[in-house]
């Protein structure tokens, strides 16, 4: 991949707009082609079948993939398979892209029909995810690989670092399953319960492991509710098992050869952001 521009952002909260990045980084898009791209369907389905920018999002989804990946795989040429795939699911998601997009002020651009409008369509994770997707798209596009790595490497390399320093808080399901094992303790389960009107649900999740009930975890979507709840689980099992470093020490030894199993089914192994239940 060409060599990018050493242009860089402390966190999604401190980018500027969408139109002030575009211009930094030399990437900007003619008016058309970044109209289409924060067109929803929404939107084209009440104005006569407009085209929207779900072709955008499909091309920004893989852009993003691959640049993610090709980095981290350069970065850290000495982590497995599987904690690679951690790494990556960890930026590569519908809530990380959702954190990109309102640092960038996406939202207020996005046009929206009027059922989306009065729902907070603006503000909706699925929405400014896939908003922030297209947007990737429309940047290769117009600019190429190089262009589009850039815009990417500029958005999301502090997110990876960030991600490659969060240890067993990187999937806090599977760190925690793990643990759970190493000490003999049996599998984890989760109960969910939800309430609020469908665009604004919250989520409380409780980690089961045997007779003992861990939580309440809380969030927007059930998986985020989920990893709540395994982070407080997690955090009490490893005060407990202090004394056991054994089953710590098993626990580490699961996670290190048996990522990529784990994470098969599981929440981290979504690399993509398209398979994702935010706001349901």
């Amino acid at each position: 991949m060409p060599a990018r521009a050493a242009v860089r952002c402390s966190s999604p909260d401190s980018l500027s707009s969408i139109d002030s990045v575009l211009e930094q980084l030399g990437v900007p898009l003619d008016p058309q082609l970044f109209e289409l791209a924060v067109t929803h369907r929404s939107f084209a389905y009440e104005n006569g079948g407009l085209p929207t920018n779900e072709r955008l999002e499909f091309l920004g989804d893989s852009v993003l993939g691959v640049v993610v990946t090709e980095h981290l795989y350069r970065t850290h040429p000495d982590l497995s398979e599987g904690r690679l795939a951690k790494l990556r699911a960890a930026v590569v998601n519908a809530r990380a892209l959702a954190g990109v997009a309102r640092g960038l002020e996406v939202g207020p651009r996005i046009r929206l029909g009027r059922g989306e409008l009065n729902s907070g369509g603006h503000d909706k994770s699925s929405i400014l995810a896939d908003t922030m997707e297209a947007l990737i798209g429309a940047v290769h596009l117009a600019h190429g690989v190089e262009g589009s790595a850039r815009f990417v490497h500029h958005l999301f390399d502090p997110l990876m670092e960030a991600a490659a320093k969060l240890g067993a808080g990187l999937d806090w399901k599977t760190s925690v399953q793990e643990l759970a094992a190493g000490a003999g303790l049996g599998i984890p389960a989760y109960t969910i319960t939800e309430a609020g009107p469908d665009h604004a649900k919250e989520f409380e999740a409780w980690l089961v492991l045997g007779e003992e009930h861990f939580g309440p975890g809380r969030g927007r979507n059930k998986k985020q509710a989920e990893q709540e709840a395994a982070a407080l689980a997690f955090r009490m099992l490893e005060e407990r098992l202090a004394d056991q470093p054994q089953a710590v020490a098993a626990a580490a030894a699961a996670g290190a050869e048996g990522a990529a199993e784990s994470l098969v089914g599981g929440d981290a192994a979504d690399g993509s952001a398209s398979d994702r239940p935010v706001d349901a």
